[in-house]
């Protein structure tokens, strides 16, 4: 080690601050999640708070966790499969794009969304979807049907927070597969075309093969976040209309509705303990089997 530190040692000097950075923001926070396993009292603070052991996750065991944790799982899946597809198609047809003016405008257009935030989204859903006076049900009374009451349709509410996750998130996450596009060799789609394949021929066996290590990569990271539901987007959508809740609570909002009444810091910190816990097991597990189909694609 000592070998290696003086052979390399500008380059372990340059990584030092953000070496510290992740050590004060990333790892000293951890501590706080002592609190899940104990009464937190603020005016003993989290050492001075005595041991409760395993009681804080009753309240989380104790009620319709299964229930939410499916929820969270299957929002998040919806989110991963439909917003890294709809990704990497809108990355191959940005690519397929000659004119740089054009490129440059459907850039711009399809990553605008990505800086709207979830509340200002809450009121355009609103605006669309409302019964009264809604985009959504004035388009479907001109073309003759009936009105349709979006916010008391539960089953509804998963596909339609999926196309907004996808309309929001899939420009940003096309560009890091375009960045990935233009990294290809030119000399691959030359011979390519010397041996007549088509621009199809090329994506299909050039373009998708050599981005699939960028693809596993952005699907690991989010699989570590599965557990999470995205807060500002369900919440800022949703609410707390109940007849929606039975499809659309993760176990973020649950956990805010619960607590925003108790005010039991433990019991927060016992929710997001399990999420980190599954969220580590599960990436554990992806990891696994991708190293056992593709080890160079793997995270480690």
């Amino acid at each position: 080690m000592i070998r290696e530190l003086q052979k390399n040692g500008y380059l372990y000097l340059l990584a030092l601050p953000g070496m510290i950075f992740l050590l004060i923001f990333a790892y000293v926070p951890m501590f706080g999640h002592l609190i899940a396993f104990k009464k937190f009292n603020i005016a003993k603070g989290i050492w001075g708070s005595p041991w409760v052991g395993f009681d804080n996750f009753k309240f989380f065991f104790g009620g319709d966790w299964l229930h939410i944790t499916i929820n969270t799982l299957y929002l998040n899946a919806m989110f991963i499969v439909c917003g890294l597809g709809t990704s990497l198609l809108l990355a191959i047809f940005l690519n397929e794009i000659r004119l740089a003016f054009l490129k440059r405008i459907c850039q711009s257009f399809v990553f605008m969304p990505y800086f709207i935030s979830w509340l200002v989204v809450s009121f355009m859903t609103y605006a669309m979807f409302n019964t009264t006076g809604g985009l959504i049900n004035k388009m479907l009374v001109r073309a003759g049907f009936e009105k349709v009451s979006w916010f008391s349709l539960a089953e509804a509410w998963p596909f339609i927070l999926t196309i907004l996750f996808v309309w929001k998130t899939a420009g940003y996450f096309s560009i890091i597969f375009l960045a990935a596009i233009t990294s290809i060799s030119s000399e691959y789609y030359e011979s390519a075309k010397i041996d007549g394949a088509t621009r199809i021929q090329q994506i299909i066996h050039i373009t998708l093969p050599l981005l699939r290590p960028t693809f596993i990569v952005l699907l690991l990271l989010q699989i570590g976040r599965i557990f999470y539901g995205d807060f500002g987007m369900i919440y800022g959508i949703i609410g707390d209309n109940p007849i929606l809740i039975p499809t659309t609570d993760v176990i973020d909002t649950y956990a805010y509705r619960a607590l925003r009444q108790i005010g039991n810091f433990s019991l927060s910190g016992a929710v997001v303990l399990y999420q980190a816990v599954m969220g580590l097991v599960t990436i554990l597990i992806f990891n696994w089997i991708i190293r056992r189909i593709d080890k160079d694609s793997s995270l480690f």
